[in-house]
Order: structure tokens, then sequence, then C-alpha cells
């Protein structure tokens, strides 16, 4: 059994016992913390599929925290004009919190 969940603007494939890398959750989950998403766009339990009109009703996703600030490749961003003497260099990390699915309700 598998679940098209919306999780803070991303859609993911959701199957008990995966793990997933989702946007920051903020500062209020801690590790161990049981998290709902209700925002179910598709089941599927063995073949039997539910599309949402736009999302499931009484359908959920149960997660638990695992960690809850992990930080994503280092993104190297360069700017240039040519002929200007103009460069800047930054760079950037995009914050994730990694949260591992105990069921789907459907």
């Amino acid at each position: 059994m598998y679940a098209i969940v919306d999780i803070k603007g991303q859609q993911f494939k959701a199957e008990a016992g995966k793990y997933l890398y989702v946007h920051f959750l903020g500062d209020e989950v801690k590790e161990g913390d049981a998290v709902e998403f209700s925002n179910v766009l598709l089941v599927d339990a063995d073949g039997d599929v539910k599309v949402g009109a736009p999302t499931v009703e009484g359908a959920k996703v149960v997660c638990e925290v695992q960690t809850p600030l992990v930080k994503g490749e280092h993104v190297i961003v360069f700017k240039k004009k040519r002929r200007k003497g103009y460069r800047r260099l930054n760079g950037h990390r995009q914050c994730f919190t990694k949260v591992v699915i105990k069921e789907v309700v459907a």
C-alpha cells in the first residue's frame, strides 16, 4: 500500500517503513515526534486506487521524525559580468527534516 502525499508544496510517494527527506518542518518538531500529513492525493491499496478531488477523504500518512534538521548538498551560486570586474560567489545549503513513515491510513 502506498500513497501520494503533498507535504509543504512537494509531492512524495509514501510507503510504510520508507524514509523521506521533506522540507524543514520547523523548530517545533523534535526527534521521535509523531507527525501526520492529511493532504493525501492518491491511495493505492493492492490495486484498488482512490484518487482524490483534490484530496482523499479520511486518508492520512503517519510519520515519525528521525532527524529534525539535515542539511542538503552545498550549491555554489556564481555571478559575473564580463569586462566589468563584477564577480560574486555565494553558497546555499537547503534544510530538510528526515522522517520515517509508520503507516498509511486510508
